[in-house]
């Protein structure tokens, strides 16, 4: 550094053009440095480093200021066409040449060149394909357009912005929003949005463009995101003549004939309590087993005979469950419904792959530390029913009860 850092920092300075702080400030931030990091190395207040970044709006009696054009860029390859570059494309195509020999000078894409003549240059005429690209105007946009934060898209379209809270507040997933926005304003661009979007407008502080309560009708209720980890595994657990997943049918496996399902149980308060679900192979119909009494193997015996028995026919092929000890019975459930039970190995949950994501999905009405024992059978009943009625992805936007009922309409 080639200037000197006041030591005592509490003594205003008075008026004072940070010239030489503000090229040392943009070096750092080049290097790797972090804002905070900058600031602190050149000793400059951190609302400063954020308003030559950014620029300043006015506000009340304070004139606002257009972000600072950064000093001495560093030499060599950059991610963004620096103003040497944009000078490049203007020469050549005074000279005739393609975007592709333009591109190959520079070591870029081809559609990199071509979206930097079309974004930051200027049309000779309307509805002409022929432009004229000037340089130092070029890179005065490009400039312009960089500052953060910039208002989004869910922000700036209040009919876009309604539609995805509406949805989000009947439990509707981000992805599943997407396609129904795609699905009912199909010639309208500016009402798509992809899912990340949405995420975004719900997470990231101060955009503001979705209420922020509204996180906790996503599956997982989170106020904050956070980084995906290695799953705690289970332990192996006991389970008389178990008949291993692997001995399955091969019908089972591809999901080509309905009635194979899935099981498991979702634990609530203090393990006291607990609901038994259900999810159908082929088409994710879910089906909830109710549990009043507790989840000893004879309770969950016969609430699983009651559920069964209630099935067709055709929907009692198989029922793959994990080595829980609540299934130390399972003898018995196969000789009352005709229905072989299979166990996945110790530690697999993505063998029940479909019913560890209703799961999930069913934590949005039961959360964790809930006494599941105080929901009736009513109330069991209408939540399958809204999970059934749901559009899922993986069955193409279908609901898996639609799903179901054409695989029972093609088995008969």
């Amino acid at each position: 550094m080639d200037f000197k850092i006041r030591e005592n920092r509490g003594e205003p300075q008075g008026r004072k053009a940070l010239v030489r702080e503000r090229a040392e400030y943009f070096q750092l931030m080049d290097q790797g440095f972090s804002s905070r990091e900058a600031c602190q190395i050149v000793g400059i207040n951190r609302r400063t480093g954020k308003r030559w970044r950014n620029g300043r709006q006015a506000t009340g009696n304070t004139r606002g200021a257009p972000p600072v054009r950064r000093p001495g860029l560093p030499e060599g390859p950059s991610r963004y066409l620096r103003e040497a570059d944009r000078i490049h494309i203007a020469d050549r195509l005074r000279e005739k040449a393609s975007v592709r020999q333009i591109a190959a000078e520079l070591g870029r894409s081809p559609s990199t060149i071509s979206q930097e003549i079309r974004r930051n240059g200027i049309p000779l005429r309307a509805g002409s394909s022929r432009w004229a690209y000037r340089p130092h105007a070029a890179q005065a946009r490009a400039d312009a357009r960089r500052p953060r934060p910039k208002p989004g898209k869910i922000g700036q379209n209040p009919e876009l912005r309604d539609f995805i809270q509406h949805h989000l507040a009947r439990r509707w997933s981000p992805e599943q929003i997407c396609q129904a926005l795609r699905a009912r304003f199909p010639n309208r661009p500016e009402m798509h949005v992809t899912h990340e979007t949405i995420y975004q407008a719900l997470y990231v502080q101060g955009r503001g463009e979705l209420r922020r309560d509204l996180t906790k009708a996503l599956r997982t209720g989170r106020a904050m995101r956070r980084p995906h980890h290695q799953s705690y595994k289970r332990q192996p657990r006991m389970a008389r003549d178990m008949v291993m997943i692997s001995e399955r049918p091969a019908e089972a496996a591809d999901r080509a004939v309905p009635g194979h399902w899935e099981g498991d149980l979702i634990i609530g308060k203090a393990h006291k309590s607990a609901i038994g679900t259900l999810v159908e192979r082929s088409s994710r119909f879910v089906t909830l087993v109710h549990l009043p009494d507790g989840r000893q193997p004879a309770q969950v015996r016969d609430a699983l005979i009651q559920t069964a028995s209630t099935l067709p026919a055709q929907l009692r092929r198989s029922l793959t469950w994990d080595q829980g000890s609540e299934m130390h019975l399972h003898k018995d459930f196969s000789l009352a419904t005709n229905m072989p039970v299979y166990f996945c190995d110790p530690g697999s949950p993505w063998q029940r792959g479909s019913n560890e994501n209703t799961n999930g999905l069913l934590r949005q009405y039961f959360p964790k530390g809930t006494d599941l024992a105080r929901y009736s059978r009513e109330e069991l009943d209408t939540v399958a029913a809204e999970l059934n009625n749901r559009p899922r992805k993986t069955l193409g936007w279908e609901t898996p009860a639609e799903r179901l009922a054409k695989l029972l309409a093609t088995a008969s």
